[in-house]
């Protein structure tokens, strides 16, 4: 991999050697497994999607460090599996840094030496600075203004996954900063699909659904593939327990806001793996892409994207504020 020269200020110095050229046009990512699922199961997923169109594919165990059905000599090898099927390839870091063994963890894996990492912890990043490595910002890093965004960009930064409570508004206002600053942005991309991921916490609530505590939980998330759901007590959705991690009770869609997503500067679309039928998604973005009209998936919702409630959903296009 190489170093990035911290003081460049074009575009394309801020991207590895190996990256796709940016282009108009969006492109589809697959972001990290939040579940913990079966080594087997894994495989089986990836297997299955190098077969599609070249996509940006992330992966890694993001959520918790202790999911170990896959080592990090594991999941470089799925990572030149699918770079061998023409895929961009993007290896995660864990988005909660508690011990000093994961810390370690993170520093190895940062020091691959052979795939673009997507920091989700700040440690992540501070160590990617050092080594002056060209990164990925994924949505747990809180960059929210152009100056910040800038200062990344300019010491390797290629590509910020916006933070998912960010919508159309917060876009435009930081292109606008940017552009009368004379400043350049990373590619930008967006959850475009799947759980918005929330927040992270120190204690593990699926153990606790089942009278443990997190250091004896007996890895108690592996029989929940796409986590708990939780209502609340009139019976509404309310949210969904992964681990230690704390997600929304419906999938964001924006499948049916791409004009939108492309007027506002989208690069990206990120679509988080689900149980089954991943496919049948992907299919969908494609022709939402290729401009076919597409409705959002029943019971999905939209809301942060329209500078809203995250769980609201269903404005049209031209009511929009």
């Amino acid at each position: 991999m190489m170093p990035v020269n911290p003081a460049a200020e074009d575009e394309d110095s801020a991207r590895p050697a190996t990256g796709t050229t940016r282009t108009s046009n969006m492109r589809l990512s697959i972001g990290p497994i939040q579940y913990f699922w079966p080594r087997e199961r894994v495989e089986k997923f990836y297997e299955g999607l190098a077969k599609h169109s070249p996509l940006v594919i992330y992966l890694g165990e993001t959520v918790c460090s202790k999911r170990r059905e896959l080592d990090r000599d594991a999941w470089i090898a799925l990572a030149r599996m699918l770079a061998d099927h023409g895929h961009e390839v993007i290896v995660s870091t864990l988005s909660l840094i508690e011990a000093g063994s994961e810390l370690g963890a993170c520093r190895r894996t940062v020091e691959n030496g052979e795939f673009t990492i997507e920091a989700n912890d700040m440690s992540a990043v501070q160590f990617l600075l050092e080594r002056k490595l060209p990164f990925v910002a994924g949505p747990g890093i809180n960059l929210y203004n152009h100056l910040a965004i800038d200062y990344l960009r300019r010491n390797g930064m290629f590509r910020l996954s916006l933070p998912v409570e960010l919508g159309r508004k917060h876009l435009e206002a930081v292109r606008e900063h940017a552009r009368e600053a004379g400043m350049q942005l990373p590619e930008i991309e967006i959850h475009a699909w799947g759980r918005l991921p929330l927040a992270w916490s120190a204690r593990c609530f699926t153990a606790r659904a089942v009278g443990r505590g997190k250091d004896q939980c007996r890895f108690e998330c592996i029989h929940h593939p796409e986590g708990q759901h939780v209502s609340t007590r009139e019976g509404e959705d309310f949210l969904n327990l992964n681990g230690v991690q704390v997600q929304s009770a419906a999938v964001q869609d924006l499948s049916a806001r791409a004009d939108e997503l492309a007027a506002a500067g989208v690069d990206i679309l990120r679509l988080y793996p689900q149980a089954e039928g991943l496919d049948t998604v992907i299919q969908r973005f494609e022709s939402a892409l290729a401009g076919h009209p597409i409705q959002a998936a029943e019971g999905s919702v939209d809301g942060y994207w329209l500078g809203a409630v995250g769980m609201e959903a269903g404005l049209r296009p031209s009511t929009l504020p």
